[in-house]
């Protein structure tokens, strides 16, 4: 029956024009009504979107600055560090030079000492002689002079200190006496073998007051002694070695720091 009565309405409202009429006009009102809805649910839609986008583009522009920020920081921070790393590095080398200098200065002292005390307290240098004769290198008799012959011979002027025939250098060795007038006597007087004769000469501690105990065949020689030469040589190959070892010193650390720089890169 409800169903019947709608029909019955709806029949009426088709019959009567001007009921049709306001019919229409509520559905198109309505229509409209909802077409206005959709346009504004699509503008508020877009509206929404747009402020999503913004918020987004926001957020990376934050997010960029701060990863400048921080890029920015480290870089410095690395500056720092290198800066930090070179001053180190400069006082570092500045104390292996001035411990070098200071150690080198220390030696040279130990060594000026010895050199006085083995000289003497008063400057006092023990009388040697140079001794040179024919000798071939193959020579295994070194031309008749062997150390004890050289001793018999010497020994006959007085008490020898100390004698030394070269290895390197064939016939050729130094005589070291107690006294000077025993040296004195053994240039003036030694001739040595018949077959084979010795020139002596002065190699260290001639008197200046006796010039006329130098025979004029006899050469003189500057007052330095062997052993002088030989710590001469000894400080000069220490000092070498110093240098060497600040120098490979010097190339590790270049070769930390630019390991350490490196690894700052990466």
């Amino acid at each position: 029956a409800e169903v019947f009565h709608q029909l019955s309405q709806a029949l009426a409202v088709l019959i009567d024009g001007a009921a049709r009429a306001a019919y229409d006009k509520v559905r198109k009102a309505k229509k409209q009504a909802a077409e206005r809805t959709r346009k504004l649910d699509e503008k508020r839609k877009k509206v929404k979107l747009d402020l999503e986008a913004r918020e987004r583009e926001a957020q990376a522009h934050e997010s960029e600055e701060e990863e400048i920020g921080l890029t920015r920081s480290l870089e410095q921070e690395i500056i720092r560090l290198r800066e930090e790393g070179s001053r180190q590095l400069e006082e570092q080398q500045r104390l292996i030079r001035e411990q070098i200098r200071e150690q080198i200065r220390l030696e040279r002292e130990q060594h000026i000492q010895g050199t006085q005390e083995r000289n003497g307290a008063g400057g006092k240098v023990t009388p040697k002689l140079k001794l040179k004769w024919k000798c071939g290198k193959e020579d295994e008799t070194r031309g008749g002079y062997s150390k004890d012959v050289l001793l018999r011979i010497l020994q006959k002027y007085g008490d020898v200190l100390n004698l030394v025939i070269s290895s390197r250098k064939t016939g050729s060795a130094i005589v070291e006496f107690a006294t000077v007038k025993a040296a004195e006597m053994a240039v003036k007087n030694e001739v040595g073998l018949t077959n084979n004769p010795l020139k002596i000469s002065w190699l260290e501690g001639q008197p200046c007051n006796h010039p006329s105990t130098v025979p004029p065949n006899s050469t003189t020689r500057p007052r330095t002694s062997q052993a002088s030469v030989v710590s001469e040589r000894d400080y000069e190959s220490l000092v070498m070695m110093r240098m060497r070892q600040a120098a490979e010193r010097q190339q590790l650390i270049e070769q930390l720091r630019r390991e350490e720089e490196e690894e700052s890169h990466t």
